[in-house]
């Protein structure tokens, strides 16, 4: 391995500072009836679960279900993320429930006031993270796409557009998705986005087929390298929630694989040998850092 290339190419990639964090929020909005409340109650759990082990942190997961859900909870919520978040940190905002668009407004229909598409985009521009990931897994979240997509954000919706109104299942997948290895298609242990996406809509798909319905919702996603963001570690890369042997060093991970999608995203500009020996380095700090994690977990001996 070339250390002058490595070190070359590494530069190049700029480096996002050891303090980077992920925060999550995830939203379950109202049932309107006893089964639908079960659903986005259990849905919420398992994302909400799939990003404590993610983050290491319970802090810094936040979730509103039921008739906590209300709108000045949401506001108050991304108030108290926003005051901890720096522009180096990742956001990741789920929202979990039914929708409406009347052709010109878009609701997230909560216990109380609903949210709508505006105040929401409102909410999430004053989060400081500059990487964002939004899943709006509701009836008409197409309708929310294009109004809230901006630079290094992504913008997942389970329907195409606003006129998609039916009860979703979206949710109900991505919840398997962060809580099970069915979208790790890598075998990494770790979901990205972009794996739990795919996973989702092939599993939405074959549902209506295996019904011999209609499909009444089709997923779409804009924004840029979805698989950038990590939704789920599985395995021995979860991380044990608020572990301060781990806590340590979870920050350290997240950096490793910022500069691991920075390398990835030179393939194409960098000579082959000097994108492996760039790739090579970082996934030997990756696995070093690992195999101490592991350790602290009472996993793997270093």
């Amino acid at each position: 391995m070339n250390t002058a290339r490595v070190l070359a190419a590494l530069l190049a990639t700029a480096c996002v500072p050891a303090t980077a964090a992920t925060y999550t929020m995830v939203v379950a909005g109202l049932g309107g009836e006893a089964s639908y409340e079960q659903k986005f109650r259990e849905q919420a759990a398992a994302v909400v679960s799939a990003a404590e082990k993610a983050a290491g942190s319970t802090s810094n997961v936040i979730s509103l279900t039921g008739d906590a859900a209300r709108a000045e909870a949401v506001r108050r919520e991304v108030k108290t993320f926003a005051s901890r978040m720096t522009a180096n940190d990742t956001a990741v905002v789920v929202l979990i429930g039914h929708g409406t668009y009347d052709g010109e407004v878009y609701r997230f229909n909560l216990p109380g006031p609903d949210l709508t598409d505006t105040e929401l985009a409102r909410l999430l521009d004053t989060l400081p993270a500059r990487d964002q990931l939004i899943i709006n897994a509701t009836s008409a979240s197409g309708a929310t796409l294009e109004r809230w997509q901006k630079p290094r954000r992504v913008v997942i919706a389970a329907t195409k557009t606003g006129g998609e109104k039916t009860a979703t299942r979206f949710a109900q997948y991505w919840a398997q998705a962060v809580a099970s290895d069915a979208a790790d298609t890598n075998k990494d242990e770790i979901v990205t986005a972009a794996e739990a996406y795919e996973y989702a809509t092939r599993q939405v798909e074959a549902a209506f087929k295996a019904d011999t319905s209609m499909a009444t919702e089709h997923a779409r996603l804009v924004g840029d390298d979805a698989g950038r963001f990590t939704v789920a570690r599985l395995g021995t890369a979860a991380l044990t929630p608020d572990n301060p042997a781990v806590a340590a060093l979870l920050t350290q991970r997240g950096a490793i694989e910022q500069d691991l999608n920075r390398v990835k995203e030179q393939k194409t500009a960098l000579a082959e040998n000097q994108y492996y020996d760039a790739l090579e380095e970082v996934l030997v700090r990756l696995a070093l850092l690992q195999r101490e994690i592991d350790s602290k977990q009472g996993g793997a001996t270093p």
